[in-house]
């Protein structure tokens, strides 16, 4: 039987704002791959990067719930740190994403028109008509807006967001309780 403490520690709201990190986490990535593969909406190399704390973080709040009364030293303490280390690096690769998108600073060379999406047909006689109607996918071009943001612009606030609530509730849970 568990214990009242036991069941409390895993039921408080800590809890169930790391299910709702971990929920809202898997329904942005869900929205960028259906921009992706039913809108058409190819990724450049930045947005693919920023998808990376996204892959790490919701697997991570999953095993940090799993581990939610441990949050003072033990596995779920580390899994949480690294869960806020990774949104709020994402936040900043975001920013810069989005710097660049709006012309306040260059974007990665690589992205400046290297890459082509689509699989190139090698054949000799296909490998023309594969070259010229490749389309090249910038970092520095926003594809798409809503509220005046882009992508990468929304991907700042969201990682943030789930940074600073990852780490109210790692504060919270290792709080001392009088």
């Amino acid at each position: 039987m568990v214990a009242a403490t036991d069941r409390a520690s895993r039921t408080g709201p800590g809890f169930g704002m790391l299910l709702l990190v971990a929920l809202f986490a898997s329904g942005i990535l869900a929205l960028a791959w259906g921009y992706q593969i039913f809108g058409g909406l190819e990724p450049c190399p930045l947005c693919l990067k920023q998808r990376w704390a996204y892959y790490f973080g919701i697997p991570a709040l999953l095993a940090t719930v799993a581990f939610f009364r441990d949050l003072r030293d033990g596995p779920g303490a580390i899994l949480l740190t690294l869960v806020i280390a990774a949104f709020a690096a994402n936040a900043i690769l975001a920013g810069y994403h989005a710097g660049a998108e709006w012309k306040f600073w260059a974007g990665p060379a690589a992205c400046a028109g290297g890459g082509a999406t689509g699989a190139l047909d090698i054949s000799a006689g296909n490998l023309l008509e594969s070259i010229e109607t490749a389309r090249v996918i910038r970092c520095d071009e926003a594809p798409w807006r809503f509220l005046g943001l882009s992508f990468a612009g929304w991907n700042v606030l969201f990682s943030a967001a789930f940074a600073v609530a990852s780490l109210a509730v790692f504060r919270a849970k290792r709080m001392p309780i009088h």
